[in-house]
């Protein structure tokens, strides 16, 4: 059973294992309420999960540990266990499907884990994990429920609390539920006043739909850039855990998880998966009650590839209104794209590209279009560009 006892323990055991990371104020992100970080981003392996693994380990028996442990993961969860077993003089076995990036494996390797690759998705490496583990007398080490890892995760509550007693409100990404389980119950156990709230996906509610149906639910799809999160179903011990100690769960979207990646970027200089960011999205966007409160958001993670990096950003840029393109159609006859460019010049815009051609097929045959991708302050510039072009005589298509 979790008790706050037991992690208070787990806090005591992993303090040669974890990297504090302390807490630190950012300013600029809200104006209607104090936000703070709790950066686990900067955790060794770059997420939390090391936490729970860690904690798990360590409290494995000399035969178990002998054996050995096993466990399946795209990601963070496989370098965490990687790293912990290595610490621990413990041999680990990581399966991962063969789609894995290739960066996430070569670090799995390099936190002293044997790598199985697994053709297929995560389901395919999981029921290898499985297969292995009956086979060779492995440990396996689930990613979220159970409850010493679930504990070790609760390390990061007794970490806020003592850093910030006065906090109004914690709010933690859910994916399988082990982050949001173990702070929440430590929170609640400290000081029951203070609000605890969960944020998911929407393109992964697992957590939300199971508390509404009383039960966990099996979700048939999942699809969301934050794959940390990306879970079809919550654990049986997560569930209760959520339901006893969590106070709501929202959700956000994928444009606003990236908006809250970019925040991070431009304001704090911090690198977030999306995982990590959704809990700044949730409090960005005002999907939470805490206006005026104290509010700290868990960034769980920054493991996000480098490859996807930039589409993020693209999408973030353009969900604040710091990027736009106008297609706008112009008569073929001089002076046109200079008119154009006075205008976008005047209301102080940037121009990143340019492209023109003449009208095709079903178009006016004097006619051409100019598609200008701008960079913009915000929505209201974007408004004032197009009503200026409008008043103009321009059409926007």
């Amino acid at each position: 059973m979790l008790t706050l006892d037991k992690i208070y323990h787990a806090s005591y055991v992993l303090k040669d294992v974890i990297r504090q990371t302390n807490i630190v104020q950012a300013r600029g992100i809200c104006d209607d309420c104090d936000v703070y970080l709790k950066p686990e981003n900067l955790q060794i392996t770059g997420s939390f999960k090391v936490r729970g693994s860690g904690y798990k380990i360590s409290q494995l028996t000399e035969e178990e540990k002998a054996r050995g442990v096993i466990a399946c993961s795209a990601g963070n969860h496989a370098q965490g266990v990687a790293l912990a077993a290595t610490k621990y003089g413990i041999k680990s076995l990581i399966c991962l499907p063969d789609g894995a990036p290739i960066s996430k494996v070569e670090a799995t390797k390099n936190y002293g884990a044997e790598v199985c690759m697994v053709p297929g998705v995560y389901d395919d490496a999981y029921n290898e994990a499985l297969r292995l583990r009956d086979e060779k007398n492995y440990t396996f080490i689930h990613p979220f429920d159970d409850e010493n890892v679930i504990a070790g995760q609760g390390t990061i509550g007794i970490e806020i609390m003592n850093e910030m007693p006065d906090v109004d409100a914690v709010v933690c990404a859910i994916g399988g539920g082990g982050l949001i389980s173990g702070v929440a119950c430590a929170i609640k156990s400290l000081n029951p006043n203070i609000k605890v709230y969960g944020v998911q996906a929407e393109g992964a509610p697992s957590m939300v739909e199971s508390i509404k149906n009383g039960e966990p639910v099996h979700l048939d799809s999942v699809s969301t850039i934050a794959d940390g999160i990306q879970v079809k179903e919550p654990g049986e011990h997560t569930f209760e855990y959520v339901k006893k100690y969590v106070d709501d769960i929202v959700t956000v979207s994928d444009d606003e998880i990236s908006s809250a990646i970019l925040k991070l970027i431009e304001s704090q200089k911090m690198i977030a998966e999306g995982a990590g960011a959704a809990p700044l999205a949730a409090v960005m966007f005002n999907k939470l009650p805490v206006k005026g409160k104290k509010v700290v958001c868990v960034v769980s993670g920054g493991n996000i590839d480098v490859t996807i990096l930039s589409r993020v950003i693209k999408r973030g840029l353009l969900m604040t209104g710091r990027q736009q393109t106008f297609c706008v159609e112009l008569q073929d006859k001089p002076g046109q794209l200079v008119a154009v460019s006075n205008i976008i010049a005047e209301k102080g815009a940037n121009v990143i590209s340019i492209h023109h051609e003449r009208g095709g097929e079903g178009t006016d045959v004097n006619g051409c279009y100019l598609r200008v991708v701008l960079e913009t302050r915000d929505f209201a510039q974007i408004k004032e560009i197009h009503d200026a072009l409008v008043d103009a005589g321009f059409r926007l298509v």
